[in-house]
């Protein structure tokens, strides 16, 4: 017959006794900081600063991309009414029948107006049988501070008869 008490029983010898044994934390590791079920609370590695490099880098290339901007937009936007106002003036010297010289001196003051700074010997006007071609060659350089950054335009109209 087997004695099958709980008395009797003995431990087996590969069973570990927990008695005296505090529980072994269980660690999980993320990118900044040890996590350690424990505590409840994170307990943060020791960084090295790169966090806060990468922010003061990002900060620094959006400012130095505002800083351009605001130098560049302004000049593109007086280009872009420039050509505009130079295809209005193109239309208009077919129908009033201008002379080249009396659309140059029109391209000129258009120019003062949108702040372009180009001259007469820039100009190119071509006033034939009503279809009129306005070309002109101009520079604008740009202070960055550290670079000068010259922008090269070459507006360009032409306004041809229907028939």
């Amino acid at each position: 017959m087997v004695n099958a008490s709980i008395a009797v029983m003995k431990q087996s010898p590969s069973a570990i006794s927990t008695e005296n044994v505090a529980p072994t934390p269980v660690t999980r590791w993320s990118r900044s900081c040890r996590l350690s079920t424990m505590a409840g609370w994170p307990k943060r590695d020791a960084e090295k600063g790169a966090g806060r490099l990468k922010a003061i880098f990002w900060t620094l290339l959006l400012a130095a991309f505002v800083y351009v901007s605001v130098k560049v937009i302004p000049v593109l936007i007086n280009e872009y009414e420039f050509q505009d106002g130079i295809q209005t003036l193109a239309r208009f010297a077919t129908i009033n029948r201008q002379t080249p010289e009396q659309i140059r001196a029109a391209v000129l003051k258009e120019a003062q107006k949108d702040d372009v700074p180009i001259g007469a010997e820039d100009i190119k006007v071509e006033a034939v049988n009503g279809d009129v071609k306005i070309s002109a060659d101009y520079s604008v350089t740009l202070d960055l501070g550290v670079y000068q950054w010259t922008l090269n335009f070459h507006p360009s109209v032409s306004n041809t008869a229907l028939f």
